[in-house]
């Protein structure tokens, strides 16, 4: 995601100043506002999340129906893509740690009855063993810690149900400029302006910690999963800030989300990517 809030890890801080740093992103119902919003337009956040959307999508295509878990549902998009497209598919349940997050995900569900919705965190949800055909979890465990959210959807799916995990791609070109020398620039622009007294630009830390493919499938095989696919999706070969100047030749991505996605880490991988697993019927 391009936005001033969010930045690379702050791999410094403690767990506190991270929980801080995560919880003060999301705060009102503006900051719901605009988030749903940058699902809008032609901006580099508008094209990471088509290109999750259809991801997501493709991977829920051929899953199994009934019970469904929508981790950091954030302001509810994806509830209420599935519900407009499937919606005898799937009873939803959904969570986000931020109350005016699900506030909004009530205001965009309002009037179907297939809707749960509720305050929890991935680290601890409120939620039986064993409960869900299928869980997802779309931007959340960059925030959290992945481990202890990796082995809490474990608990709740039930053995052979359907797991679909995003997360942002720490080794892309993308990520690396961005996290490596897009935000740091842009802090010290920032600093230079307030001395000035003429402030425009931030890049504040948002607690993002990032994880490689290799290693989140290691952590879902330690939890009692079993990964199977993945796909890279956001696929482009431009960096910020370039990625910012709205060409019409890169609008393609809104009517052909499927060119926005590949199973190849090569030439170009994603900014960032999904794995799907299943949960091991023994475990």
């Amino acid at each position: 995601m391009a936005s001033s809030r969010i930045a690379w890890a702050n791999r410094r801080a403690g767990s506190p100043a991270r929980d801080a740093a995560v919880a003060a992103q999301y705060l009102t119902s503006d900051d719901a506002t605009s988030y749903a919003a940058s699902y809008e337009g032609w901006r580099p956040a508008a094209r990471y999340y088509c290109s999750r959307l259809y991801a997501v999508d493709e991977a829920l295509r051929a899953g199994p129906r009934g019970r469904l878990l929508d981790v950091g549902c954030g302001p509810g998009m994806l509830v209420r893509h599935l519900l407009d497209t499937r919606p005898e598919k799937f009873q939803i349940t959904a969570c986000d740690q931020s109350a005016a997050m699900i506030d909004a995900a009530t205001a965009r569900s309002k009037g179907s009855g297939h809707v749960e919705l509720t305050v929890a965190r991935v680290e601890k949800m409120p939620f039986p063993d064993k409960h869900f055909d299928v869980v997802v979890a779309m931007g959340v465990l960059e925030y959290a810690d992945a481990g202890d959210g990796l082995r809490e959807i474990a608990r709740v799916v039930r053995p052979g149900g359907l797991v679909a995990v995003t997360m942002l791609n720490p080794l892309s070109p993308y990520r690396l400029v961005e996290w490596c020398l897009y935000w740091p620039l842009l802090r010290v622009l920032g600093r230079v302006e307030r001395l000035l007294g003429t402030p425009r630009h931030a890049a504040d830390v948002s607690g993002i910690r990032a994880i490689p493919l290799a290693r989140l499938r290691r952590m879902m095989r330690d939890t009692g999963l079993t990964p199977q696919d993945a796909v890279h999706y956001d696929v482009t070969p431009l960096v910020p800030p370039l990625d910012r100047l709205a060409r019409r030749w890169s609008r393609k991505w809104r009517a052909h989300p499927e060119r926005t996605v590949s199973r190849r880490a090569r030439p170009w991988p994603g900014t960032a990517y999904l794995v799907t697993a299943r949960r091991r019927t023994d475990a």
